[in-house]
């Protein structure tokens, strides 16, 4: 059974489409590219989004990330995570979504901010305490500038990126790039996610 989880990361609607806005604090150009590998030709994937199909070259150097479930467990004080949520009443967020970064990915996009989804928030941070409630897990997370308590209940999604290889980059998977588009509409992948497990990553 496919868990589909609605987006975090910046992204967009949630369909498996391209989304042309900043992520992670990377450069304005940063865009995503969201959907299925169809076939691989040398160093270029050909990737099927919700609207077409799109040419993606991926370099040598090219970091692959997987995308794994986690649980309520992994979320302790020291990791850094993105926290897509709704504001509540009292100030807290209630977290939709929280993925967990690698430490290479520690310091991405750090912040507080509007999420895509109307009425929603995206945090970036790193987890300081976490104590049980009657609502579910308050985690406290700190940023540059800040820091929220987000309520973690039995309804959030819980995810967690690890390290991958280019292995992964077959067809059929499921896969979120991060990268640039260059002069003449050709895609250069500077990240890629892959989703394992019956995930499939927005």
């Amino acid at each position: 059974m496919h868990t589909t989880i609605r987006e975090f990361v910046a992204a967009s609607g949630l369909a498996a489409a391209i989304a042309v806005s900043p992520v992670w604090a990377q450069a304005p150009t940063a865009t995503r590219l969201i959907g299925t590998i169809e076939r691989i030709d040398g160093a270029t994937l050909v990737v099927k989004t919700a609207v077409s199909e799109r040419q993606v070259s991926v370099a040598a150097n090219t970091p692959v990330f997987g995308l794994v479930k986690a649980s309520l467990a992994d979320v302790k004080p020291g990791v850094f995570v993105g926290v897509g949520a709704t504001p509540q009443p009292d100030g807290s967020q209630r977290a939709i979504r929280v993925i967990i970064f690698t430490e290479s990915m520690r310091g991405l996009g750090e912040g507080h901010r509007p999420w895509d989804r109307p009425g929603t928030t995206m945090t970036n941070a790193t987890v300081d305490t976490a104590v049980s409630a009657v609502a579910g897990q308050v985690v406290t997370v700190k940023y540059k500038g800040g820091e929220k308590n987000i309520v973690i209940g039995p309804d959030a999604a819980i995810m967690t990126y690890v390290v991958g290889d280019k292995s992964e980059l077959r067809r059929g998977a499921n896969v979120v790039i991060t990268g640039t588009v260059k002069d003449g509409g050709a895609f250069e992948a500077s990240r890629i996610v892959v989703g394992r497990g019956g995930i499939t990553p927005t």
